[in-house]
């Protein structure tokens, strides 16, 4: 059973970073597309970034694009979600998730394992 940890979430002034991290665990990491969604207070999840499993590709929604990086490291069995720039909108709680195949989907439903998610805060 694969299991996912996020961890780095916190608070910060609009216009500051923070990294968020996910370790996997329970699979062979590689072989698979990570990705990272995020859920704020009343809305629905919603795609923010994805990474293939090589790291050769990299897909972003337009309301980070430029302002966050999603990357791997498959011989830590990790993926990280660096945020720049950070604005209040961005304010929610962060979601790694894991789907097989070698191609990014923005639906939520097509992704099958997930983590319990990392809050973060960005203040005005």
């Amino acid at each position: 059973q694969v299991q996912l940890v996020e961890s780095g979430g916190g608070s910060v002034q609009a216009g500051g970073s923070l990294r968020v991290s996910c370790a996997v665990s329970g699979r062979t990491f590689s072989y698979y597309t990570m990705g990272w969604f995020r859920q704020a207070p009343g809305k629905e999840r919603e795609f923010v970034a994805a990474i293939t499993w090589n790291g050769a590709n990299t897909y972003y929604a337009d309301s980070v694009k430029g302002r966050f990086t999603i990357s791997r490291d498959n011989g830590k069995n990790m993926v990280y979600l660096q945020m720049n720039s950070l604005k209040p909108e961005d304010t929610a709680v962060y979601y790694c998730a894991l789907r097989t195949g070698n191609y990014v989907s923005t639906a939520v439903t097509n992704w099958g394992s997930w983590g319990q998610g990392t809050q973060v805060t960005v203040s005005s």
